[in-house]
């Protein structure tokens, strides 16, 4: 389903990526693994067009969109949920939802069953402030509004970020049943422990580069997986 080939972006003169190849298939959860500093939310800028500085190949199902603009990568059914939430803090979390689908026409009470079924806790808060969520509805919120505009890949980036462990797992287990249902997924995640749990296939990405790409199950029984660990946190290679 996607596909990048040579990838680079760059803010101003300072070069992020270079030479990014990776893919995912339909219906597929991946993982992207790396440091800080790594690229990877750069990654995922380039991919939903909000880095307007890329070359190389971004092929969508068949589609090209390395110059495309973010409303019309939206419309071909790519969604992001990005880091730190951002949510619109004045607006209730019903109107967050609608602005998730803005591209869409029509009668919305489908999307906002789904996103409820999901997300319980969004649907006892709807007419609430989004800033007066606490920060892990504010995720579900987030992730809610991605899948408002109906999406065949979602990016995440780090959804797991600042959350506690109750938190956490209750949202993994939304996003479980997402990837269950075949939604295709792109996940930046820090955490090899997760990523390992949760996504077929992982690519670690170190000072804009992929440095290692394998099964989370491969990965999962590697003897020097304590060295991985350590390569990731520091932003060394990792083989």
């Amino acid at each position: 389903m996607l596909r990048l080939s040579n990838l680079h972006a760059s803010y101003g003169a300072a070069p992020v990526l270079q030479g990014v190849s990776l893919h995912v298939e339909r219906g597929e959860t991946v993982a992207l693994l790396g440091p800080n500093g790594a690229g990877k939310s750069t990654l995922l800028a380039a991919i939903t067009g909000t880095i307007a500085q890329r070359m190389g190949s971004i092929d969508f199902d068949g589609v090209e969109l390395a110059q495309a603009k973010s409303h019309a990568i939206v419309a071909r059914g790519v969604a992001l949920v990005p880091e730190g939430r951002l949510v619109f803090a004045p607006f209730t979390v019903e109107d967050n939802l609608r602005l998730g689908a803005i591209r869409l026409r029509g009668e919305l009470g489908e999307r906002y069953e789904h996103v409820y079924a999901l997300f319980p806790r969004l649907a006892e808060r709807r007419r609430q402030l989004a800033g007066t969520l606490s920060g892990g509805e504010q995720q579900m919120l987030a992730i809610g509004r991605a899948l408002m505009s109906a999406p065949r890949l979602l990016l995440l980036d780090e959804p797991f970020l600042g959350l506690a462990p109750l938190v956490v797992a209750d949202i993994r287990r939304a996003l479980e049943k997402l990837r269950d249902s075949g939604l295709t997924l792109l996940m930046v995640e820090q955490k090899l422990d997760i990523a390992l749990g949760f996504a077929a296939r992982a690519y670690v990405l170190i000072k804009g580069r992929v440095a290692l790409e394998d099964t989370t199950a491969r990965l999962a029984q590697r003897p020097d997986i304590g060295d991985l660990y350590f390569a990731l946190a520091s932003g060394g290679p990792a083989r």
